[in-house]
């Protein structure tokens, strides 16, 4: 399942998510924010190496851990690092629903992924041009029309600024959630995600090579679970473009194809004044991934 790029395997709910990416939250983080100021800014150069140091040491950290994170899935995005401006608010609503999903839990307990919706509101605010925290209150609908609360999360999200602008898209988010019983095996989780694009013209490619952990585990298990966008600018504020979303099992050891979750999304993105909308269909592709699934984004400024 996803995560923001995790799919299937390890989520109990895969309604559908998506962020992906792109307006969305660009993540594309674009969504629902207003373009970024061209006033000149200084570069962050110690934030930078830090950012690297960062990926580099949860990369370590990976290769010594094992083991997979079942969660449910709340948001299917792809960060692109376009944050809000110091000093505003923004808020994002998900919705992702599995159209012919799983018909078996991922773990004992938990939401049965077919026709369930699952989402959340995301409310961010800019700190500085590098810097951005965001709120999330996930909940789930399940197929037999139960609402459940999935807890909360906080994230803090550190980019090269001014996002819009640039070639090369960096940046390093963490993300800290409580998942009750019915959302993931665990109670404490955090994800780390390294957003790296490149951008060109109509073109953007982005990835998100996301590390998921459960901190109530005594080996603090991890589990690799990878996303990707394509995207070209169309005529006026549209955007098409394809997402991949993966779930392969612990770093040092993924599981068996047939085991892993692979998720293929066509997306389609729009934004009128300050108003930005995402929506996707995917597919999966392993017997680990939910047949269809929509995702919609809308996102705006508070």
């Amino acid at each position: 399942m996803f995560r923001g790029c995790r799919i299937g395997v390890r989520r109990a709910l895969e309604s559908g998510e998506a962020g992906g990416g792109g307006s969305a939250r660009g993540r594309r983080r674009g969504t629902g924010r207003k373009r970024r100021r061209a006033a000149g800014r200084s570069r962050p150069c110690a934030l930078k190496r830090a950012a690297r140091r960062a990926c580099i040491l949860a990369g370590a950290l990976s290769a010594l851990w094992g083991g997979s994170v079942a969660q449910a899935t709340d948001e299917i995005q792809v960060y692109d690092s376009v944050i809000n401006d110091p000093g505003e608010w923004s808020l994002q609503l998900h919705a992702n629903y599995a159209i012919e999903g799983r018909t078996q839990p991922d773990f004992r307990g938990g939401i049965v992924p077919n026709h369930a919706l699952q989402g959340t509101p995301e409310f961010a605010y800019g700190v500085k041009d590098w810097w951005e925290l965001g709120l999330y209150w996930p909940y789930a609908v399940t197929n037999t029309g139960e609402f459940m609360d999935g807890g909360v999360k906080l994230r803090t999200l550190f980019v090269a600024p001014h996002a819009k602008e640039r070639t090369w898209l960096l940046g390093l988010n963490f993300e800290l959630g409580y998942d009750p019983p019915a959302f993931a095996e665990e109670r404490w989780n955090l994800e780390i995600r390294p957003i790296l694009g490149y951008r060109t013209g109509r073109d953007e490619f982005i990835v998100n090579p996301i590390l998921d952990m459960a901190l109530d585990k005594h080996d603090y298990t991890a589990d690799f679970a990878p996303c990707a966008r394509y995207a070209h600018a169309l005529a006026g504020t549209w955007k098409v473009g394809i997402e991949h979303y993966a779930d392969v099992g612990p770093l040092y050891r993924s599981n068996p194809g047939n085991q892993q979750a692979q998720t293929t999304f066509a997306i389609v993105e729009w934004s009128y004044g300050s108003l930005d909308l995402h929506f996707g269909i995917g597919h999966g592709w392993t017997p680990a991934s939910d047949e269809t699934i929509a995702k919609a984004i809308v996102g705006f400024p508070l």
